[in-house]
């Protein structure tokens, strides 16, 4: 699944459900200057291409047009296209290693003997503001306290000019803990590939997921409900996660292209690009989409824009080499955006400081660790209609991602390197457990190598709200690594 969330144990709140249909998609037309052989009486699909660097958007029409496809949106800056075509071969005739469908992949796995594509999910409802629940529930969130989140805020609580896009599956406006902080103008839908700013298409529909993050980063300190780790800085939803939970590829290009054209300083992920569950083996088509992501973020990247993700929720390791011993030594797993590089990559501990049994880890990739939950100590956060508690790494990342905004907060002119830097830096150092046996059957359930101050467990550290808005240097911190 793309939503790094474990189910709830238990919620504070209540709410109806109703059945979702998704509609198929319909053909399209072949461009003009078509190859007269185009085949396009199949389903329109689409695709997300990765021409040569440089390539004009002239040139990858003209490109698209000749194999049959047609161009819907072009992102020039990292020569990535999105492309609809309803000829089943255009991916070959295009070439398969620059292009690949996720909705191709689905296609073909609900074909006989192979897994099924995920059901259609039921709505969430619309939140009725006075029917939120008002009981203080700031005596549940253990999650601030192991950070230091209520020691930052008495320095402050984030400033509104900084803006934490929140790419997930939409944030409830409506919700009184966070309609304050929605900043509806650099909200945005990028389902399609394409940003789309009509309110309808970055608001929640199916899924809780992108409120309850959003509420970790930002929810209001007003003595009722959950008080986030940034309470005064705002939020932009941006809609990437679709209706069946999925995060296809073009719409992570479009949610990082976009969050890097609003000049947005951090960007949260807690999902990973679908349709494949986590694998330890990765073909030419996990290659293009690898391509079209590590270009985004690094356009992002260098436009001032930090993208924080959550590690995953597989309990694999992600270590580009695990070592011996490994259950996937000899292997590589690559959970996309989290294994880039220029990703803020984020594990989760539960309450007891110990990386939760869940969460993948490896060294090199996890860059710091942060509150998630484990067993029935979950993370109380906004939901449509109220407060419930999740479990899992998409609760860590916005612990990350609210730390950063605090940090942008009292130093606005820092680059995301500095940020980067000073997050690292001001980490608490944990160490690998001396035990990692979870189960209590006498063997190891994962393996955690590096050193004190940087492991593949917890990276450099757990995340620390209070030493992000102490003054501790006098000047911008120099990169960690």
């Amino acid at each position: 699944m793309s939503l790094l969330a474990r189910p709830l144990r238990a919620a504070v709140c209540s709410f109806a459900v109703l059945t979702v249909s998704v509609a198929a998609c319909a053909a399209v037309s072949p461009a003009a200057g078509a190859d007269p052989g185009c085949v396009p009486g199949g389903r329109a699909l689409r695709y997300v291409v990765a021409f040569d660097r440089g390539t004009s958007e002239a040139s990858a029409r003209q490109q698209a047009a000749a194999d049959c496809g047609q161009v819907t949106g072009y992102y020039p800056q990292i020569s990535v296209a999105i492309v609809t075509s309803a000829d089943p071969r255009f991916a070959d005739r295009i070439g398969p290693e620059r292009a690949f469908s996720a909705q191709a992949t689905r296609l073909a796995a609900e074909q006989p003997g192979i897994a099924a594509a995920a059901p259609a999910r039921a709505l969430v409802p619309r939140t009725d503001p006075a029917r939120v629940p008002s009981a203080d529930l700031s005596s549940r969130q253990w999650d601030m306290d192991l950070i230091g989140a209520p020691a930052a805020h008495q320095v402050t609580g984030g400033d509104r000019k900084v803006v934490v896009g929140v790419l997930d599956s939409g944030v409830d406006p409506n919700h009184p803990e966070l309609s304050a902080a929605i900043d509806a103008g650099d909200s945005a839908g990028c389902l399609t590939g394409v940003p789309d700013q009509s309110p309808a298409a970055w608001q929640p529909t199916t899924s809780v997921h992108g409120t309850h993050v959003a509420g970790i980063i930002a929810a209001a300190a007003d003595g009722k409900g959950v008080t986030g780790v940034a309470p005064g800085v705002r939020i932009a939803s941006v809609k990437v996660i679709d209706d069946r939970g999925y995060a296809d590829p073009e719409a992570a290009v479009c949610g990082i292209m976009w969050s890097a054209a609003r000049h947005l300083p951090i960007a949260n992920s807690s999902w990973f690009v679908n349709p494949w569950s986590l694998s330890c083996v990765r073909g030419n088509d996990r290659g293009v989409v690898h391509e079209v992501l590590a270009r985004a973020v690094e356009y992002a990247t260098a436009q001032g824009t930090l993208n924080v993700a959550a590690a995953t929720n597989e309990a694999v390791d992600l270590t580009p080499s695990a070592p011996a011993g490994s259950p996937t030594a000899g292997g590589k797993c690559e959970a996309l955006p989290a294994g880039l590089r220029e990703v803020v990559t984020v594990s989760a501990v539960g309450a007891d400081r110990v990386k939760a049994g869940y969460s993948s880890y490896g060294l090199g990739v996890v860059d710091v660790t942060a509150p998630g939950g484990d067993g029935d100590q979950c993370v109380v956060s906004t939901v449509p209609g109220g407060f419930a508690p999740l479990c899992g790494t998409s609760m860590a990342a916005p612990h990350a991602a609210g730390v950063l905004a605090l940090l942008k907060s009292v130093h606005p002119g820092w680059s995301a390197a500095e940020l980067r830097a000073a997050l690292e830096s001001r980490a608490t150092p944990m160490p690998c457990p001396d035990d990692y046996d979870l189960t209590g059957d006498g063997a190891q359930d994962a393996y955690c190598s590096g050193y004190d101050g940087y492991n593949g467990f917890y990276g450099h550290g757990l995340v620390d709200a209070r030493s992000a808005v102490t003054p501790a240097q006098t000047g911008p911190p120099s990169p960690v690594r």
